[in-house]
């Protein structure tokens, strides 16, 4: 793991589009955020937020394809958390999922996992990769606040 001046953690790393890729991430992510300090009642936070990036990478994104990975990076200073997850899927448009919070949504099985990514972390933001797939950036602030 090299590490840039000022990086408390770092991880670059490709995993298979397999759900125990979920957990390995999450452990990797979660020692790397242990490390660099971060509170307590934030890891349960980041874990989940992890979760549901990687299984909508794995299984939206990349559907389960053994061909395609998801690469994951990490990088951690002393006043901020940058977790990218991105696929090799066909890609999304935020503006094309439902709101979770619509009457009618409510008691569907899927779609709150970028509703509650957004409410775990400090920021969230999501790029079109060429020739495809989508990357998904979670930022948690770590600084005083």
């Amino acid at each position: 793991m090299e590490m840039n001046k000022g990086e408390v953690a770092s991880i670059d790393q490709y995993m298979d589009s397999t759900l125990d890729s979920v957990d390995t991430a999450e452990t990797l992510v979660l020692a790397a955020a242990e490390k660099a300090g971060v509170h307590e009642d934030d890891l349960h936070k980041i874990g989940m937020a992890v979760r549901e990036c990687m299984v909508n990478a794995v299984v939206h994104g990349n559907r389960y394809n053994a061909h395609k990975k998801v690469h994951i990076t990490v990088s951690a200073t002393a006043l901020r958390l940058t977790i990218t997850i991105a696929d090799q899927g066909e890609g999304f448009d935020l503006s094309d999922l439902p709101d979770p919070l619509a009457e009618e949504n409510l008691l569907r099985h899927s779609g709150r996992g970028i509703f509650l990514i957004r409410a775990f972390m400090d920021g969230v933001e999501t790029r079109r990769l060429s020739p495809s797939g989508t990357e998904v950036k979670l930022i948690k602030n770590l600084g005083p606040s």
